[in-house]
């Protein structure tokens, strides 16, 4: 069974519309490109797709309430929700380091949860 599926690129300003026709898991055709890393990106959003997600996470005992954070590596889609209720749960003590890991494979994703902050003791 084919499927088509619209797929706006945004790898650069030009959002390029790429139609992909999907068999399955199989791509047969792809169109409306402007250059190849839209080919590379409408692929990878068909067949893969995967978002950086930053957040916060609750501090304890700093001199600020909240540490931000990030994924080290884009989250596959399907995980998101599950990789954020997991850092909901979260607190950590001061202090924090900017690049500390705060969360080792969070999901069973082979993802760590890194600050993007330093966060100094009270």
């Amino acid at each position: 069974m084919t499927k088509d599926k619209e797929i706006t690129c945004i790898v650069c300003p030009i959002g390029c519309k790429i139609l992909v026709d999907l068999d399955g898991k199989q791509i047969k055709n792809l169109e409306g490109n402007k250059c190849k890393q839209g080919i590379d990106y409408a692929i990878n959003e068909a067949l893969d797709p995967r978002r950086m997600l930053t957040s916060s996470i609750l501090v304890i005992g700093g001199n600020w309430p909240l540490v931000s954070i990030k994924s080290s590596q884009p989250v596959p889609r399907d995980k998101v929700f599950q990789v954020l209720k997991e850092i909901k749960k979260i607190k950590v003590k001061a202090p924090i380091k900017l690049g500390q890991i705060i969360l080792t494979n969070i999901a069973n994703t082979n993802i760590n949860i890194i600050a993007t902050k330093s966060i100094e003791k009270l």
